[in-house]
């Protein structure tokens, strides 16, 4: 007989979310595990003693990781979310009847709360997954991607230079259709005296002028010059007034963009996120190295473990990042640039007596160290003398036109680098390189595709640090109860294993003795 369903709402049920939330979901277990009471005393001194009653900050914390969990990163839909889900009401300790906190107080107390804080919230997290054997330590690939800033490159102004505006417009801004007029009024400009006024010196300028030249022929009549972002632009030149701290950067095969650069270090035996930290988007990794190396290598150390090699991509190669590695006592296995070659073609090194040989024999001795002022950093001169070049046969060839002298300038750090790529180019290297491609990228491809990375919502670089660590402790938390259900598994068929094999050795040993006839023996006994 068909049946039919006829719905009537009841005035009074009992319902409880316990009793509806199976013990296998997800953040069911991630009540279990997760305890964050230590937040209660910690944010206590950013409260005042009178006035309403705020959000709950461990609610606040949870609900924030609801939204890098569930890849949401508009507040707004963030609570539309939850309130319809009962196993995250039964995770932010709500019941049905009871009302969610309003959107605009998460972004509020977020703004509220430090960096410290968060950072806190993350090493306790970092624990959990020490404390299970998920951290090896010994072995951290580093890694960086841009995340998309919450401005637009059509808010764009121009920085002001102490000589007259106009001027500047005829001497630097390009010429074109897409550039005649600012198409977005920022609101509010929140950028600072010093943000607003060109800092670059007259060399960067007429870089920047000889760029437009070349533009300015072809940049209407490109593929893609109508589409947001098209303009050719700088930081030198341009800033946001809705973002100050985002910066103009592009990677490869795609518009200019207003970013945030994220940088990340992983651990290499179940990809934990060991530190994550937000840059500006214009500043190189090489540049930032050493300020991660010295973050993670301590909170490493805080957790009882050794550091020793770090690996990390072409990106993050200088000679000054070498020498500081090797005092750090790391093993670098970072490629280097195209560039470095050690020394001119043709040319040997004596190491023992540090000068070159040229392809004649000559001598051509180390003379002093300069900082180029162009890369500025630390090089090393080796000079000949006139004598030495003059009725040469390679003069013509090797020294060129003009120049009497061989002139050689190399790198400061030339035995650091030889180390590097001796490592590099090693069995041990290519493991690492391998290692690398499997451990960091894919876990910025999971906190940009799947863990709210994809755009930071926040405005200013302290509010995106806080959002790039949210997103590291939603990816470290995933990691962890995955792996305790795994190792929950495989205790069980162990067990089970065991058990087997015991019952087993009691059957042969039975089977052995019946043989000989000696269990009429003990019966008889």
């Amino acid at each position: 007989m068909q049946g039919k369903k006829n719905y009537q709402e009841k005035l009074f049920t009992s319902f409880q979310l316990s009793d509806r939330v199976p013990k296998t979901n997800f953040y069911r277990q991630l009540s279990s595990v997760l305890e964050v009471d230590f937040l209660y005393k910690r944010t206590q001194q950013y409260y005042g003693k009178s006035g309403q009653k705020s959000i709950d900050p461990v609610v606040f914390f949870k609900l924030c990781l609801v939204g890098y969990l569930e890849n949401i990163i508009s507040d707004r839909k963030l609570i539309a979310h939850c309130s319809m889900r009962l196993d995250i009401l039964f995770f932010l300790g709500y019941d049905l009847d009871e009302e969610l906190p309003w959107h605009s107080t998460i972004s509020r107390t977020r703004q509220l709360f430090p960096e410290a804080v968060f950072e806190e919230l993350f090493t306790h997290i970092f624990s959990l997954c020490v404390g299970k054997g998920m951290v090896s330590g010994h072995t951290q690939a580093i890694d960086s991607a841009p995340v998309k800033a919450n401005a637009s490159m059509d808010s764009l102004e121009l920085k002001v230079p102490a000589q007259d505006l106009k001027a500047h417009l005829a001497e630097v801004r390009h010429i074109s259709k897409a550039d005649k007029e600012v198409y977005r009024k920022a609101k509010e400009d929140k950028s600072t005296k010093a943000e607003k006024t060109i800092t670059a010196n007259k060399g960067e300028l007429k870089n920047i002028v000889s760029r437009n030249k070349k533009w300015r022929a072809d940049q209407d009549q490109r593929v893609g010059a109508g589409n947001k972002g098209s303009r050719y632009t700088s930081n030198k030149t341009h800033y946001s007034p809705t973002d100050p701290d985002a910066r103009i950067s592009v990677k490869p095969g795609k518009a200019r963009k207003l970013n945030y650069l994220s940088q990340l270090s992983v651990d290499s035996a179940h990809h934990v996120i060991t530190d994550i930290r937000a840059y500006h988007a214009d500043g190189k990794d090489n540049q930032q190295l050493q300020d991660i190396v010295l973050r993670t290598k301590k909170r490493l150390w805080n957790h009882g473990f050794v550091w020793e090699n770090c690996v990390a991509d072409t990106g993050y190669s200088s000679g000054e990042n070498y020498a500081f590695l090797e005092q750090q006592q790391l093993q670098s296995f970072i490629p280097p640039h195209g560039t470095y070659k050690g020394g001119p073609e043709g040319f040997e090194y004596n190491q023992e007596g540090d000068y070159y040989k040229c392809p004649k024999g000559e001598i051509i001795p180390f003379k002093k160290v300069f900082l180029d002022y162009r890369t500025q950093t630390k090089k090393k001169e080796y000079r000949s003398s006139s004598k030495q070049c003059k009725g040469c046969p390679l003069a013509s060839e090797c020294l060129g036109k003009t120049a009497k002298e061989k002139r050689i300038t190399v790198t400061y750090y030339r035995d650091e680098y030889e180390r590097n790529n001796a490592r590099v180019n090693s069995k041990q290297g290519r493991y690492m390189k391998a290692k690398r491609q499997s451990t960091v990228e894919p876990v910025f491809g999971t906190l940009t595709q799947f863990m709210g990375l994809r755009k930071i919502n926040t405005l200013g670089l302290k509010q995106a640090n806080k959002v790039m660590h949210l997103s590291a402790m939603a990816y470290n938390l995933k990691k962890y109860l995955k792996f305790i259900q795994k190792t929950a598994k495989s205790k069980a068929k162990a067990q089970v294993i065991k058990a087997l094999l015991k019952n087993t050795f009691y059957e042969l040993i039975f089977s052995f003795l019946s043989k000989l006839n000696f269990t009429s023996l003990i019966f008889k006994v």
